[in-house]
């Protein structure tokens, strides 16, 4: 079973600058555009919107890869 996450939740993931960690915004369950691509998402498999915490950076990421630091 796929871990599910919520808006609030406190997580972490990879990126090209290492491991990084944010908390989550917003959950997508249909396809959306951001920033000039089509994210796919469905209710078994959303995607996420997570603001870092070091910067404003906003990311997008489907929950296969992340990891839960703490819940909301």
């Amino acid at each position: 079973m796929k871990t599910k996450f919520k808006v609030g939740d406190h997580v972490s993931w990879n990126s090209e600058a290492g491991r990084v960690s944010g908390i989550i915004t917003r959950v997508h369950t249909k396809d959306y555009n951001y920033k000039g691509y089509t994210h796919h998402a469905s209710d078994e498999d959303p995607q996420y919107e997570i603001k870092s915490d070091k910067s404003d950076h906003i990311a997008a990421h489907k929950g296969s890869a992340l990891t839960l630091l703490s819940k909301k």
